[in-house]
């Protein structure tokens, strides 16, 4: 980073007043009898109601529409295990996002602990206090002991975006790009440098949607995870092949998607060659990718490739996904976030892809044109109808696969 970026993102964070989230008051507070309402002897009336019926929290409370985010700071970015409150800009930004792409009120939680059932206890004893939970920057393999443990224990939505919210960004662009390649999920040879929580989620997403395990090869810092390979954990073993390759380069060879969730630089020009006809790359380690663009592009000139940066074309970014996702769990007080609702979600990004791209979005990215094609398999963060398009179809989902407590709304048409 540049020291001239540097000094404008702590300017960012710190002036004129810290941080990047506040609340704001839905009510008069003006008067006395405003403040009777507000507080005591008024505010005993929606007290009492809950009390008896706890779903009555939806009516007189804002939880319908307030998600925490929570982390212990065990995997911040690429920046590693920083602490809980090391996390906290980070966790702050993503319940900026919440609030300015999906209108969702949301507050910040950092748990100091790095043991998993410490965290899911706090947790779940504050849950109640929300409408869903979004968990950030916690470990592999913790995270997926802590996620599971949590949805089982809490009666709203449980949603790990490091894993989820990256598989469905991830799954839209490829099951895009793989149509342009002229090339099919079912059919594909995958490779997947990465073996943490985004990868496991991203290939399991995969899999859901038609991809077939034996055509996935995962490779970790010590190469290919393959039948009875020592050292393996559970949440690994799951994609452990049955294969001779070994080495990034023997499952590049062949391949024809390269996925990258790892580190900087680990994809030559040569294994880039090395892979079938018509290869997709989505070299995602931010901030530098497994393989630069130019070095991509100049290796081979029938690639797409993606990769997680906002100063390139086809980035993968999280914010396509979880606002919207929770916009839609939330409308229909869905008790969780289940498979179909995320395949709903995927859909909905790749048929927004598809279509002409307004005005408004092209001015945002200082762009002249922008069509579905090579340079273009995912929508831009800053299109707005995202909201329309992909809050709707998880409510639906969430309502056709029976985990919604409130019926579809009538012309539903979620705004800020």
């Amino acid at each position: 980073m540049s020291t001239d970026l540097k000094q404008a993102a702590l300017a960012y964070h710190a002036e004129p007043i810290p941080g990047k989230i506040s609340i704001e008051l839905t009510k008069a507070a003006e008067t006395q009898m405003d403040l009777s309402l507000a507080y005591s002897p008024g505010v005993a009336e929606p007290c009492r109601e809950i009390a008896n019926d706890p779903a009555l929290a939806y009516r007189y409370t804002g939880k319908g529409n307030l998600v925490a985010v929570i982390s212990n700071g065990t995997a911040v970015l690429g920046l590693g295990n920083l602490g809980a409150l090391a996390s906290k800009p980070v966790m702050e930004g993503k319940a900026l996002l919440f609030k300015r792409f999906a209108g969702i009120n949301s507050i910040d939680v950092e748990v100091n602990t790095e043991d998993a059932g410490e965290f899911v206890d706090t947790v779940a004893r504050i849950a109640d206090t929300f409408g869903g939970i979004n968990l950030e920057d916690i470990k592999a393999p913790e995270c997926f002991e802590i996620e599971a443990a949590l949805i089982e224990q809490c009666n709203i939505p449980v949603f790990h975006d490091d894993q989820h919210g990256t598989a469905i960004v991830t799954a839209a662009g490829l099951l895009n790009a793989l149509e342009i390649q002229g090339k099919r999920l079912e059919e594909v040879i995958i490779t997947c440098l990465g073996a943490g929580a985004a990868a496991i989620a991203c290939m399991r997403l995969l899999v859901s949607m038609g991809a077939r395990r034996e055509n996935i090869f995962m490779l970790d810092r010590r190469g290919v995870i393959y039948d009875g390979r020592e050292g393996v954990n559970a949440y690994k073993q799951e994609f452990a092949n049955h294969t001779d390759k070994r080495s990034l380069t023997d499952a590049c060879n062949g391949a024809d998607v390269f996925i990258g969730l790892s580190g900087a630089d680990l994809l030559s020009a040569e294994m880039l060659l090395s892979m079938a006809d018509r290869p997709v790359v989505f070299a995602c380690s931010n901030p530098d990718p497994e393989i630069r663009p130019e070095l991509a592009q100049a290796t081979r000139n029938d690639l797409i490739i993606a990769t997680g940066r906002s100063d390139y074309p086809n980035q993968v970014n999280n914010v396509l996904g979880f606002p919207f996702i929770f916009r839609g769990a939330l409308d229909v007080r869905a008790a969780c976030i289940n498979e179909e609702m995320k395949i709903a979600a995927v859909w909905a990004l790749c048929d927004l892809a598809h279509e002409e791209v307004p005005d408004e979005v092209l001015i945002a990215c200082e762009l002249d044109s922008l069509a579905f094609g090579p340079g273009y398999i995912i929508p831009k963060p800053v299109d707005s109808r995202l909201l329309a398009r992909i809050a709707p179809a998880v409510a639906r989902a969430a309502v056709d696969s029976g985990v919604a407590r409130l019926p579809y709304p009538q012309d539903y048409q979620p705004t800020l």
